[in-house]
């Protein structure tokens, strides 16, 4: 049964146009072609990646975060409680006013300290500051260094210029070292991603960035087996051009002044996206002027060259040549499910971007913010007046008496 299922997924006419077979595509006249069995590397590889990454945060990055300024916030700990607890883990982690009085009769506390035993349990979950440095680093580090790796391995390649070169003489088209090291390295990174994005920074679009990584996997799995390795790099350095710019871009709203006497802030809202390096750094020109090349870089790249030049290359070229079978189809299918997440993020860029143009102060859309924990001084201001740095402040400009 094996077998007939080998057979099948292997079937020529899945993977190659008509009237050519596997047997075309065998090494010959000092022509060398990209094989499924090479791919097999990548999986040891993806294993090398996370032992790496682990090397750069522990010795690269974390140094690097000190030498920034890259602070952890002190964080309040729950106080241990069993009866929340158990809610907390077996029913939600936000709840309802009537569940917020249920527990507090059950429990024996207060409805202020039920929800502040909330906020502080949430906020043990969420990841530190450093975490989201390190990760951030490492990956900024891999996409620029494959960006600059990848601009090597096309620039001088006569279809980086000429996009119906991508075609020419297909399938039949001879693979040089830098195009398979490119790959290889390349997707052993992506299935570095998938197998630590249960451990990494969780963020609202975590199934989209399961989707994309999935489907990138597929992409580039795909186009080796049909040797599609010109369209393939092509497509590949695209995406890198603007993913390392994501990794430093952009900062948080700023802080809201903590006393009543201070000044409010003048200057304009910063851009969001938490768990980008200058972000936590503090750089916030710096910050501010990556936003504004990232999204220009993002938006020119994912919504412009891609679906006008890319993808019109692997849709409409390819039928000079010859009539479209399953993987042209499967091929541009998977390309329009990439697309569509560039659009879904590009919806959210754009909608920070105007928030940020306007002066509107702006969160990440993506990220999950974390709470703060202010019962105590809102139950001492309402008793004691506004508080300055944990006291009190007096009122000096109430009318003297007689």
């Amino acid at each position: 049964m094996l077998q007939t299922l080998y057979s099948y997924f292997w079937w020529e006419r899945l993977w190659l146009p008509a009237n050519l077979t596997w047997a075309d595509l065998e090494d010959r006249d000092g022509r060398v072609y990209a094989k499924a069995s090479d791919l097999y590397v990548t999986l040891p590889l993806a294993f090398l990646f996370l032992v790496v990454r682990h090397l750069f945060e522990t010795y690269v990055a974390t140094p690097l975060a000190g030498l920034l300024n890259v602070k952890e916030k002190i964080r309040l700990k729950a106080t241990p409680n069993a009866v929340l607890e158990k809610f907390y883990a077996a029913t939600t982690k936000h709840p309802k006013q009537a569940d917020v009085e249920m527990l507090s009769k059950k429990s024996g506390c207060t409805v202020r300290q039920v929800e502040r035993w909330f906020r502080r349990r949430r906020n043990q979950d969420r990841p530190s500051l450093l975490k989201k440095f390190r990760e951030a680093s490492w990956r900024f580090t891999f996409y620029l260094i494959a960006f600059i790796a990848g601009m090597a391995v096309i620039v001088d390649k006569p279809w980086f210029y000429d996009l119906r070169e991508v075609w020419k003489g297909y399938p039949i088209q001879s693979m040089v070292p830098s195009q398979y090291w490119y790959y290889i390295i390349e997707l052993s990174f992506y299935w570095s991603l998938l197998f630590s994005i249960a451990s990494d920074v969780k963020r609202k679009d975590f199934k989209e960035q399961i989707i994309h990584h999935v489907a990138t996997i597929i992409l580039i799995s795909f186009s080796w087996f049909a040797n599609y390795i010109r369209a393939g790099t092509l497509i590949m350095a695209l995406h890198d051009s603007s993913d390392y710019l994501l990794e430093v871009g952009v900062c948080p709203r700023p802080r809201a002044a903590t006393s009543c006497v201070s000044p409010a802030p003048t200057h304009p809202p910063l851009p969001p996206q938490s768990a980008k390096m200058f972000n936590y750094a503090g750089w916030r020109n710096t910050c501010n002027n990556i936003f504004i090349v990232f999204a220009a870089v993002f938006i020119v790249t994912r919504l412009v060259i891609l679906p006008f030049w890319i993808m019109h290359c692997t849709v409409v070229y390819p039928l000079d040549l010859y009539p479209p079978f399953f993987g042209y189809y499967f091929f541009n299918f998977m390309m329009v499910v990439l697309q569509s997440l560039h659009i879904f993020w590009a919806y959210l860029i754009i909608r920070m971007a105007q928030k940020f143009i306007t002066g509107k102060v702006v969160e990440d859309e993506r990220s999950d913010r974390e709470e703060t924990d202010n019962s105590e001084e809102e139950e001492e201001a309402a008793k004691n007046g506004p508080l300055s740095n944990g006291h009190p402040v007096l009122n000096n400009n109430h009318r003297k008496t007689d």
